[in-house]
């Protein structure tokens, strides 16, 4: 039979244990939201600094080029229009062409990141570089300028990771999307006046193209 002093020191065990676990349970719970916020701040600043050059180089044009800088934009077919493949998305039609951009880098830039900032690199520069090499090929004579381009790419990846990763929580982002911001499908339309719906067609293609390369890059070895 075991005394009193044994039960006592067993219980005495089990507890400090118990309070062990409790202490290890909210400890990592703590660095897990301390590691949560920490990522939040950095994206908020990648953001940030984004939306900060984008102002900065309009305001630029505005006060000091009065509007020049525009012609550097994507001139469909011409030599000299190779320059605004990757000029583009930093040129915009006055601030409220921007402040349009910049809601919808914000919104969805914000849920790419969140979801994984390779991605959401990778979508910038396809929308960039293979959306403005889409526009130069067959646009219009116009010029073409401002980062909607690349706020469809990473709207498309948002919309087309779910069908190429096939993952619960993939296909529930897109659906999301789908369901909130389906209506700027619309701005895929020729029948757009106004807008450089080329711009938004082949930002669009680059971000599935994103999602593609991510389910790819995911796939089991």
């Amino acid at each position: 039979m075991e005394n009193r002093a044994t039960r006592d020191t067993r219980t005495k065990t089990k507890t400090a244990k118990a309070d062990r676990t409790r202490r290890s349970t909210f400890g990592d719970r703590g660095d897990s939201l301390a590691a949560i916020g920490k990522d939040l701040k950095r994206y908020a600043g990648i953001l940030g600094g984004l939306v900060l050059v984008l102002w900065a180089i309009e305001l630029v044009d505005c006060l000091v080029f009065a509007g020049s800088l525009d012609r550097l934009g994507i001139r469909p077919r011409t030599a000299g229009g190779l320059v605004g493949i990757p000029l583009h998305p930093f040129l915009h039609l006055g601030f409220t062409h921007l402040a349009l951009n910049t809601i919808g880098i914000l919104l969805f830039g914000g849920l790419v990141l969140v979801r994984d900032p390779r991605d959401f690199w990778t979508a910038v520069l396809l929308g960039t570089l293979v959306g403005g090499a889409g526009v130069w090929l067959v646009g219009r004579p116009s010029i073409h300028i401002g980062a909607s381009g690349v706020v469809f790419a990473l709207f498309g990846y948002l919309l087309l990771t779910g069908w190429f990763d096939r993952k619960p929580g993939a296909v529930l982002l897109s659906i999301t999307v789908l369901l909130f911001w389906g209506s700027a499908l619309f701005g895929l339309s020729p029948l757009q006046v106004g807008v450089s719906w080329e711009a938004h067609l082949f930002g669009f293609l680059a971000g599935g193209l994103t999602a593609w390369l991510r389910a790819r890059r995911k796939q089991p070895s």
